[in-house]
């Protein structure tokens, strides 16, 4: 199963991005989305270091929901 991680765009440099979700900050390649008009403040969703697809702030939260969803039964084991 694969996975991609919706982050927001804290800085761009070329094809770099500096991005960031729930307080961790990654640098993530930009082009794969090269021809997509990316700016700061923007969500990508990142797979293996690079941005895969654009999505809105909704389409961001509403993934984070399913995926805090999915790890609370695990972080009840660690009580």
């Amino acid at each position: 199963m694969c996975l991609g991680i919706p982050m927001q765009i804290k800085t761009i440099d070329g094809f770099n991005a500096r991005c960031e979700a729930k307080g961790v900050e990654r640098d993530v390649s930009l082009f794969m989305l090269q021809h997509e008009p990316l700016a700061t403040g923007d969500f990508v969703v990142v797979h293996v270091g690079y941005a895969i697809q654009k999505v809105t702030a909704e389409e961001a939260e509403t993934a984070w929901q399913i995926y805090d969803e999915m790890l609370a039964p695990e972080a009840g084991r660690d009580a």
